[in-house]
């Protein structure tokens, strides 16, 4: 809550209920991650004891969820290189009868499945899921998936079992500062290594907001 405090805009996240009652109340727009629910679909398709095999010369109904999903993402990636309204138009037009004919599916096929197996549990979590899921097709500028953002944090994730240094609350907050800078700049294209030199050599003279404020990444422009 206090992060987003004075964020206006989009929030992208998984299924974690407690984004509903930031965006209520901060005011968001919020809309869901298709690699989240695809990743329900594959780990019910790894799962010996929840896959629903199919008969010999057909298909499981997880292949046919996913496939469904690759249509969404390969959807996407013809339209990458187009400009927003151009995105907006080909998903009204070409993804939304994806999502509508994937929806039925999923409905019908829910009630056909035993609770508690992990196709049952993709099911149910893509349909609960599913007015934050869709609403990346009502803009051109929005992602399906908020993939940029996991990768981003994927090198701290890896490493962090070998950071056990921060074995403190202030040792902590100090590393999440520091990666955050960091991962920041490289959002910005900016050299970390530069970057964290000109803080090092300008921080001792910022004594306002401002000066503070004109150290962000976003801010600052290296030689």
């Amino acid at each position: 809550m206090r992060l987003l405090d004075d964020f206006e805009g989009v929030l992208q996240a998984d299924g974690y209920s407690g984004y509903s009652k930031i965006c209520r109340e901060n005011n968001l727009t919020r809309i869901g991650c298709w690699d989240h629910a695809q990743r329900k679909f594959v780990e019910a398709d790894k799962s010996a004891d929840s896959k629903t095999k199919a008969k010999k010369g057909t298909v499981s109904k997880t292949d046919v969820a996913l496939s469904y999903i690759r249509k969404l993402y390969c959807i996407e990636s013809n339209i990458a290189d187009k400009t927003d309204e151009e995105r907006l138009k080909a998903r009204q037009e070409i993804s939304v009868p994806v999502l509508n004919e994937f929806k039925q599916w999923l409905e019908k096929n829910a009630a056909k499945i035993m609770k508690g197996g992990a196709l049952r549990k993709a099911i149910d979590y893509t349909l609960n899921q599913w007015p934050y899921l869709v609403g990346y097709c009502e803009r051109g500028d929005l992602k399906i998936s908020n993939a940029l953002a996991e990768n981003a944090i994927r090198p701290f994730a890896i490493g962090r079992k070998n950071w056990l240094f921060a074995d403190t609350r202030k040792g902590a907050e100090a590393s999440a500062a520091c990666y955050s800078l960091i991962e920041t700049a490289k959002a910005n294209s900016i050299d970390p290594q530069g970057y964290i030199k000109h803080i090092l050599d300008h921080i001792g003279e910022a004594d306002t907001l401002e000066k503070l404020e004109a150290l962000l990444p976003w801010n600052v422009e290296l030689g």
